[in-house]
């Protein structure tokens, strides 16, 4: 069985609670084990690193190099903490074997462009992603219907309790469907609710909404074909099966460029929503 180990900022979070089910329920749950875990500090109220690896019957390890010592791939957690994956990440990065980093990936582009440098220097296979990428209708749409067609436009919806934090689902399948290229992003919601333009500058445009308890779409009209989603239900299973699958080829399912462009679209949306109904330039 190869050993999968997770770092975190506090381990008793969604993520770290229901990854562990996901992999021994996956395709691959007799090549792979959850094995150590690692929190940086504990939390009031939380289980200590101690009871949850008790609890999911994983190693409670010292430090974060006993984690990839130990371990044949990282998974480094801290899901509403993108600030600390850096600091999280630094060891895993220069150790050779496949990390995966959640989701924000980075708060910056400088931060992204820093990290995948640092992983390239040490030959370490790296990716992130929101799961929405790998969901069943969303990958079809791509592979079935859209093809290599160029889309012209796309817009998505979903919820979540801030942009900061869940807006990442949302822009991550629209660059799916629409590339990289983006040149600025504008805000122009309304109470609770985010909706953000993402101009590409060559008459192609994209646009997200985010509202409290609105479940997922996402819309995509191109050149000859128009999908529509209106129901996501398999993502976060089939992204465990992603993981698994580059721990075992070292090979990221999600170029670089992708990620990088994410983040920055993230980034300068954040700086939007205090310039509400203006163009902001991405980095």
């Amino acid at each position: 069985m190869k050993k999968i180990g997770f770092v975190d900022y506090h381990i008793d979070e969604w993520h770290a609670n229901n990854y562990p089910q996901w992999i021994r329920e996956s395709s691959r749950k007799d090549e792979f084990e959850l094995a150590y875990a690692w929190q940086e500090e504990s939390q009031d109220g939380l289980r200590s690193l101690e009871e949850w690896c008790k609890d999911f019957n994983a190693t409670p390890a010292s430090s974060i190099e006993q984690v990839v010592e130990e371990c044949d791939g990282i998974i480094v957690l801290a899901p509403s903490n993108p600030e600390v994956h850096e600091r999280l990440a630094d060891i895993p990065l220069q150790s050779g074997k496949p990390v995966y980093i959640d989701k924000p990936f980075a708060p910056d582009k400088a931060t992204a462009e820093r990290l995948f440098a640092k992983a390239e220097k040490h030959g370490t296979p790296m990716f992130s992603s929101s799961a929405l990428r790998f969901g069943s209708e969303i990958q079809q749409a791509v592979k079935e219907t859209l093809k290599d067609q160029t889309v012209e436009f796309a817009i998505s919806a979903g919820g979540g309790t801030s942009f900061e934090e869940y807006s990442i689902h949302q822009i991550e399948m629209l660059v799916m469907m629409m590339g990289t290229g983006a040149k600025r992003v504008m805000q122009c919601g309304s109470g609770r609710t985010s909706q953000m333009l993402i101009d590409y500058c060559s008459g192609r445009r994209c646009a997200m909404t985010l509202m409290p308890g609105h479940g997922f779409q996402l819309s995509a009209c191109a050149e000859k074909d128009t999908v529509t989603i209106n129901s996501m239900t398999d993502f976060f299973p089939r992204m465990i099966e992603e993981i698994l699958d580059f721990f075992d080829t070292k090979c990221s399912p999600v170029v670089k460029e992708d990620t990088i462009e994410i983040v920055s679209i993230l980034e300068a949306g954040i700086k939007a929503q205090v310039n509400q109904d203006s163009w902001i330039d991405l980095d």
